[in-house]
């Protein structure tokens, strides 16, 4: 196994021996040109731009995180980020507030305004599926464009182009899309970050490894590394930066003693992650670990003709984490400030099995197939929507909605640990829009099922109110406008002749 970056140090010149020259070779500046070390010794007391990263062989590059010699140049970036969960809540258990299946938001509750009443029933497509419609109206209020378009772009994009229309500064990810899922027709029920002709803004990485690789680079090795060095740097992406991270970190470095403390934690978190996404043992043959692959399935696998499969909700919570603390860090490191998240798909089916507990106290155990005494698409938690009764008490579908809130609110509260230069979080800065396919919960009418889907929007730097839930009743469409509005985008969705309807109450 590779070295930790503090271990690395205390190796032995085998394993240091690269010079301090080659470090500096290495280090790109904000504009990605060559830093020579005389121009590193000379930032010492006047502090370093927070574009700054540190560039390794094959590919990598890996950001700092914000320090205190970055404060008085750092700015806080316009981003939007659209963060989605399969299946809804229903519109009766939205009334019950925090003290129901939304429990989970309760401690993000000053971050957030709630907003029920949203209807998403524009975007139904007679002969297609309620779930493909509700999941292409998140975000774009507007209905599909056929099976693998959306039917405009979605807001995120719309403010990107508003803020970023040169493109954004180098080393920034133009769109990061990401998530857990497994239903997999139609490409709106899983991607939820779209751009104005309605294609997807970027490629959606649902491997952590893929993830990984998206936001840190991949190593890719030339034949003329040597023999030692291709193994070493094979395993790790911090191989290839120890000798950066000892500059930084020794006497001469332009950083204080808090700062280098915190480039040491930020690398051994990232080196952390790295473990989680691509640890594997060794083979008999003494070859490098090759990365595995994810204990879920993925591609074909994870959409058997439709009829589900089976999942540990360990295994499940465990992956969705691990892509939400892998977005989170490329937040942190200013390495993406718009795209998409998505905690399972519309109308996913799966048969989950497992206990789940929240704050200390187990709520249910899972067990699908043997709950619902079938087999097949019809064993799927899906089925427990579909069966809702605003009469009855809804057991198993409480827990699994309790369970998607509280993975939602997992990656919320990662974003709420970035800190921005203001001093507030990302969480708090960003524009961030978490939304879902279904609302009402009657199924067997597909306009009500479209009807008061559940939102939560964060303060985006002070635009809109938080702290509340907020009973609008508007359309989608509307919701979104005005949120661009109070974005400063002059760009609209929908139809140009559609008649315009504010929803001014979510603005401060």
């Amino acid at each position: 196994m590779p070295l930790a970056p503090r271990d690395a140090l205390n190796a032995g010149p085998r394993y240091l021996n690269r010079t301090l020259k080659e470090s500096a070779e290495q280090l790109a500046d904000p504009v990605g040109s060559p830093t020579c070390y005389h121009a590193l010794r000379a930032m010492k007391g006047r502090g370093i731009s927070r574009r700054t990263v540190l560039r390794g062989a094959g590919g990598v590059a890996v950001g700092l995180p914000l320090l205190e010699e970055m404060q008085a140049s750092a700015t806080v970036p316009v981003r939007a980020f659209n963060v989605f969960f399969g299946l809804g809540v229903p519109a009766p258990l939205q009334s019950e507030g925090f003290d129901g299946v939304l429990e989970p938001l309760r401690p993000l509750s000053d971050k957030l305004l709630i907003v029920r009443g949203v209807d998403q029933v524009r975007c139904d497509e007679a002969g297609i599926n309620a779930h493909f419609d509700g999941a292409s109206g998140a975000f774009t209020g507007e209905p599909p464009n056929g099976e693998a378009r959306s039917g405009g772009p979605s807001i995120d994009q719309v403010v990107r182009r508003e803020h970023y229309p040169n493109g954004q500064p180098p080393g920034v990810v133009p769109t990061l899309i990401a998530g857990t899922y497994f239903r997999r027709s139609r490409v709106s029920r899983y991607v939820h970050s779209y751009s104005f002709d309605g294609t997807v803004a970027a490629a959606m990485q649902e491997k952590p490894r893929d993830l990984f690789d998206r936001v840190f680079g991949k190593l890719s090795l030339s034949d003329a590394e040597p023999d030692q060095r291709r193994e070493r740097l094979r395993r790790s992406i911090l191989d290839a930066l120890v000798s950066q991270y000892q500059y930084f970190t020794g006497s001469n470095s332009p950083l204080g003693a808090q700062s280098r403390a915190r480039l040491a934690d930020h690398l051994d978190r990232i080196r952390e992650f790295e473990i989680r996404a691509f640890e594997s043992k060794t083979d008999d043959g003494g070859e490098p670990p090759l990365p595995p692959r994810s204990r879920i399935a993925h591609g074909g696998y994870a959409d058997p003709g439709g009829e589900g499969i089976d999942m540990a909700l360990d295994d499940l919570t465990e992956e969705w984490r691990l892509v939400s603390d892998l977005y989170a860090l490329a937040v942190e490191l200013d390495r993406v400030r718009f795209g998409s998240v998505t905690f399972l798909a519309a109308g996913e089916r799966l048969r989950i099995k497992g206990d789940y507990a929240y704050a200390g106290r187990r709520l249910f155990r899972f067990d699908d197939a043997k709950q619902r005494d079938a087999t097949g698409a019809k064993a799927c938690s899906h089925e427990w929507w579909h069966d809702f009764d605003p009469e009855a008490r809804n057991e198993q579908l409480r827990a699994h909605a309790h369970m998607h809130i509280r993975e939602t609110a997992y990656f919320l509260e990662q974003l709420d640990k970035v800190r921005d230069p203001n001093g507030k979080s990302a969480l708090e800065n960003s524009m961030v829009t978490v939304s879902t396919e279904s609302g009402d919960g009657r199924h067997s009418d597909v306009k009500r099922e479209l009807s008061g889907v559940f939102h939560a929007i964060s303060g985006a730097g002070g635009r809109f109110k938080t702290g509340e839930i907020m009973d609008l009743h508007v359309e989608g469409i509307d919701l979104y406008n005005t949120m661009l509005d109070a974005m400063g985008a002059t760009d609209r969705l929908g139809p140009a002749d559609r008649a315009v309807t504010r929803a001014d109450q979510i603005r401060v």
